[in-house]
């Protein structure tokens, strides 16, 4: 039981560690709603290109051919 105690400065450890986990979840989430909300901003762009390859990028053979 002196574990959790932790030598009398149990009261400062504990609070540590529980806001130390809130703020790693907090980041955790955060993190996936921005992944989720730039995957789906890439995604509307795609389809707004139509699949055009961006500049720099070599012609698909269908346009070699209307060359």
């Amino acid at each position: 039981m002196s574990f959790f105690e932790m030598g009398g400065y149990a009261a400062y450890v504990w609070p540590a560690f529980g806001v130390g986990a809130v703020v790693l979840i907090a980041l955790l989430a955060i993190s996936l709603l921005g992944l989720k909300s730039r995957e789906k901003a890439l995604r509307q762009l795609e389809a707004e290109s139509g699949g055009r390859r961006g500049r720099g990028a070599a012609p698909d053979e269908e346009e070699k051919a209307t060359q």
